[in-house]
């Protein structure tokens, strides 16, 4: 099946504030080669984004970044995650340009090469938002300190971990976020290409 298999009968617009809601009114073809009925889901729309993984193969060592996140907290986790530097896509700006600018904003690095990993749905029963993801070479030695945007309201803490360290954190739980995870998990298998 594809796109043109769906019929949109309505979209509204049920909420805006930082983010916004869609209520759809759609009907679609079923396996069975019939036509659903028709039926409303909501869409949660906050936009694309693009992360970056930030890598030092000289010293097989990674960056992440610490801030508050309101979900995590929502869902009565710690809510400080330690996780990429990410931003929202602005309009007219490429996703490597975001990723370069926001690893300048949130960690204080210059990247050196940038190259494309992959990009996915988040959660696609929901949300339309894809991330495209990242791995970067940085300067570990240059990581430190509090970054971020005072207008918003980020406050964020950069730290550095070796590569073997960080791929336990996965294990341990300590890093629990998808964005982070594919991240690694992408480096560990393509992380010749980076060490060349």
């Amino acid at each position: 099946m594809q796109i043109s298999d769906v019929q949109l009968v309505s979209k509204k617009r049920g909420y805006q504030g930082f983010f916004a809601l869609d209520e759809y009114e759609i009907k679609h073809k079923l396996f069975n080669g019939e036509m659903s009925r028709t039926f409303k889901r909501e869409v949660f729309e906050r936009g694309n984004a693009s992360a970056v993984l930030l890598y030092d193969p000289s010293l097989d060592k990674i960056v992440l970044i610490e801030q508050f996140r309101i979900g995590a907290y929502a869902a009565n986790r710690n809510p400080w995650m330690l996780e990429l530097v990410a931003g929202i896509d602005e309009s007219g700006e490429t996703p490597e340009n975001v990723v370069r600018r926001e690893a300048m904003e949130e960690a204080g690095l210059e990247l050196k090469t940038v190259k494309f990993a992959l990009n996915y749905l988040v959660s696609p029963g929901g949300t339309s938002e894809v991330i495209n993801l990242f791995i970067a070479t940085v300067d570990s030695t240059m990581a430190k300190g509090i970054h971020g945007l005072a207008d918003e309201n980020e406050d964020i803490k950069v730290h550095t971990f070796d590569f073997k360290e960080a791929m336990q954190m996965i294990e341990s739980g300590k890093i629990c976020n998808a964005a982070t995870i594919l991240a690694l998990y992408y480096l560990a298998v393509h992380k010749v290409e980076f060490c060349e």
